[in-house]
């Protein structure tokens, strides 16, 4: 390839990159319109993360089957299944309950922590060392996600954490590991098959699921268009197409310089959720998500080099 159509390919890369974290970034606040609140509900948490999954899962049979892939092996059926729990159950289970109690800019604050979980979640599961100073990144990421959610708790008259926070919280973890446990299969499956078959894997579970969960009449009358589009959104976008994409624009641009537009994903979040949900910005809100994501920046700046954060288990896959 010449020299402009590379550069052409990674200014593509790049901005197919800039696309993915803006489709992702629209992931709470769809959430929150299928769900609806504690006061306004819609549909189910345990119906949107199952259809969602059902969705996702029928298109990746579709593409499957399309591209004819072959099945994959033994050794990456047991990543495959941790992927499974972590980003089809656990991930969007425990969101879609946080969400019924929380806004969507709330949860940004929470989630921003992702990038640096995933990177200790590699850290614990691969055995693989880290610097100092990005633990101390990451400890502090931490003090500053359970602040600010202390403050929210206390302006709201109470003094602990309240359950949605666990809720986002245990998300991150189910996240990280997840990611961590489908990056291990990546090299060899190919990112679009491992989102697949990590996909079809949950089709068994979550066609039925979808068929017993499904809002009877009553319900169904109470469930307005925008939370049907909303499941449709993270079922379709979400858990399947923006990620073909963000994969895309990270093999094409470069997953090091690409990778750094996800710390745009929080503040993204919370511009979605004003025009989609009448939620308002706050400064506390912006404030902590900047101070979030700027541990993240410096956590990542002070990782050690792939091959010398390497232990026992290989190689540092891509956690995202």
């Amino acid at each position: 390839m010449s020299t402009p159509e590379a550069a052409r390919r990674q200014r593509l890369g790049f901005w197919l990159g800039v696309l993915g974290v803006t489709l992702f970034a629209v992931t709470l606040p769809a959430t929150r319109m299928a769900t609806g609140s504690d006061s306004a509900p819609q549909l189910s948490p345990s119906f949107v993360t199952a259809a969602r999954a059902a969705l996702a899962g029928l298109l990746s049979l579709a593409f499957l089957l399309l591209t004819r892939s072959p099945w994959p092996r033994r050794s990456h059926w047991r990543w495959l299944m941790l992927a499974v729990a972590g980003n089809l159950t656990g991930f969007p289970l425990l969101v879609a309950l946080a969400l019924r109690s929380v806004t969507a800019v709330h949860g940004a604050v929470i989630l921003a922590l992702l990038p640096l979980a995933t990177a200790a979640a590699a850290a614990l599961l691969l055995r693989q060392r880290e610097r100092l100073g990005f633990w101390l990144c990451a400890m502090l990421g931490c003090v500053l996600v359970v602040l600010y959610a202390w403050l929210r708790a206390r302006a709201e008259g109470a003094f602990h954490l309240a359950p949605a926070d666990l809720l986002l919280l245990g998300a991150v973890i189910a996240a990280a590991v997840g990611y961590v446990a489908g990056a291990q299969v990546t090299p060899e499956l190919g990112a679009e098959r491992v989102i697949c078959w990590m996909c079809l894997l949950g089709l068994p579970l979550s066609v039925p699921l979808t068929w017993w969960l499904w809002p009877d009449a009553a319900a169904q009358a109470r469930v307005q268009l925008p939370a049907w589009l909303g499941l449709a959104y993270v079922g379709a976008v979400s858990m399947w197409s923006g990620m073909f994409i963000w994969l895309r624009g990270l093999d094409w641009g470069g997953a090091l310089r690409v990778s750094q537009v996800l710390l745009l994903q929080p503040f993204l979040t919370m511009l979605f959720a004003v025009p989609l949900l009448g939620e308002r910005l706050d400064a506390v809100s912006l404030g902590f998500a900047a101070a979030v994501v700027l541990t993240v920046f410096i956590g990542r700046r002070l990782t050690l080099p792939a091959a010398a954060a390497v232990a026992d288990n290989g190689p540092v896959p891509d956690a995202r």
